[in-house]
């Protein structure tokens, strides 16, 4: 059955956003939790995500599970315990640690266009995911992916290139992202039947529809 997604955020009411943007026909999944993030046009999260800190730029399709950006312990100090920076939690004249949650928030994800992050994955904050890449379900990204290049594994590493480099550019250089949505529309059984190197061959010269 058709969900009859509109340019308004579709948000299921289990769902929690704090500080949050949402674009153009994004869908925020049953359980999903955002803090200080943002999710670009067309993308959506599945059941329970967990997003922090987080931009995710257009088209990303997150799975079910998922983390990213998780907030970090203090692992310098006597204790990494979060009575140290949620001090009012335990005492009534004490104050959070503003400093620390300032930190916290300026150690931000960034998710490129067109991107897949599989189920039960976690991307560590500061990571970058490049345009059309694909982390594999259960990886734990700890460093910057290449566009359209597919990682997996503890800590994840490149598993093979989703695209050739060159095509890869020419997706990038294309960029049918930021197409608006009637011209996503016509130009739908091209995006089905296509090949990759196809599609590009017959909008390479075309970009002037955007």
């Amino acid at each position: 059955m058709s969900k009859n997604l509109s340019e308004d955020p579709t948000i299921h009411p289990t769902a929690r956003i704090v500080n949050s943007t949402l674009g153009r026909f994004t869908e925020v999944g049953e359980g999903t939790v955002m803090l200080n993030s943002t999710l670009g046009d067309y993308s959506y999260t599945t059941r329970y995500c967990d997003l922090a800190n987080t931009t995710v730029g257009k088209f990303a399709n997150i799975a079910a599970f998922t983390r990213i950006g998780p907030t970090d312990h203090p692992l310098d100090r006597a204790s990494l315990h979060h009575f140290m920076y949620r001090s009012a939690d335990y005492w009534p004249d004490a104050e959070p640690d503003a400093a620390f949650f300032a930190h916290r928030e300026s150690r931000r994800t960034t998710i490129g266009h067109d991107t897949w992050i599989g189920h039960g994955a976690i991307i560590k904050p500061e990571v970058t995911l490049g345009h059309g890449s694909v982390v594999a379900s259960g990886a734990v990204v700890t460093r910057d992916v290449a566009p359209y290049t597919i990682v997996a594994g503890c800590p994840a590493k490149p598993l093979r290139e989703r695209q050739p480099p060159a095509i890869a550019e020419r997706l990038i250089a294309l960029a049918w992202w930021d197409w608006d949505h009637g011209r996503i529309r016509a130009a739908l059984e091209d995006f089905r039947a296509l090949k990759a190197e196809a599609f590009l061959e017959k909008y390479e010269g075309a970009k002037e529809g955007r």
